[in-house]
């Protein structure tokens, strides 16, 4: 129990920390933040497959592929009503759609903001906590520290247009840090949903991924493709996913 909560926190933390970078580096380059955030999802990649979809076959019993399918579509239509229902981060700046924006839009477009985050982070959350019900240490480390990994430009990119919208530093930080708690009330939580009944581990496994797979496929590669650095972020991605390969390798 001890290492879920530090997991957690290991995981919510990173957000805050991306934020505090957010501060020192309120201009980031599109091609840096893209290569950073390709190999995010690398990690990821490699952490969704080999760290919950191939257990949620091996713990799937007599009906491990039906489970396990069901598991990862279930997970990715869950996340695809969440975008559906809240607007895309990119959305929610007002920079390009609105020239002068008054005071009051901007803040309501903030507190979208937060809550787009936060709702984003929570699946994450959950995905980091249900690897540890299969009982195996480095592959819930593994798929924690992918998630931690894209939560850091993640926490550095939502800094900015808080401040440009007159945000104090303070409240600033304090909203960011506000969407890293939900990531780890999110990793207690499905810690806790399959310590009650491992019966529900295949598909929560299974879930979990899909959930990680959608968000790669449809927020991040989009992304990093978006501003000319296809190929370095395509390198990049790979290079993720092969470290995390490796590390499981070794350790495994």
């Amino acid at each position: 129990m001890q290492m879920v909560l530090l997991t957690a926190l290991g995981v919510g933390g990173a957000t805050v920390f991306g934020a505090a970078l957010g501060f020192i580096f309120k201009r980031m380059s599109h091609k840096f933040s893209d290569i950073v955030l390709s190999f995010a999802a690398g990690v990821m990649l490699s952490a969704a497959i080999i760290g919950l979809i191939i257990p949620s076959l091996d713990y799937g019993g007599k009906y491990k592929l039906l489970v396990t399918v069901a598991g990862v579509f279930c997970g990715a239509v869950c996340i695809n009503l969440i975008d559906k229902l809240v607007p895309h981060l990119h959305r929610l700046t007002g920079i390009d759609a609105e020239k002068h924006p008054g005071k009051q839009e901007q803040l309501n477009k903030i507190l979208l903001f937060v809550i787009a985050i936060a709702i984003h982070n929570l699946p994450e959350g959950i995905a980091a906590g249900v690897g540890f019900g299969t009982g195996n240490t480095n592959d819930a480390l593994m798929i924690a520290a992918g998630i931690a990994l894209q939560n850091i430009p993640e926490g550095m990119v939502i800094i900015a247009p808080m401040l440009a919208a007159g945000m104090s530093h303070g409240r600033t930080f304090i909203a960011a840090a506000m969407t890293g708690i939900i990531e780890v009330l999110g990793t207690l939580l499905g810690f806790f949903a399959v310590s009650v009944s491992n019966a529900i581990l295949p598909f929560a496994l299974a879930f979990a991924g899909g959930t990680m797979i959608y968000v790669i496929s449809d927020e991040m590669i989009p992304e990093t493709h978006s501003h000319g650095n296809e190929s370095g972020a395509t390198f990049s991605l790979l290079s993720g996913f092969c470290v995390m390969l490796v590390f499981d390798v070794l350790l495994g």
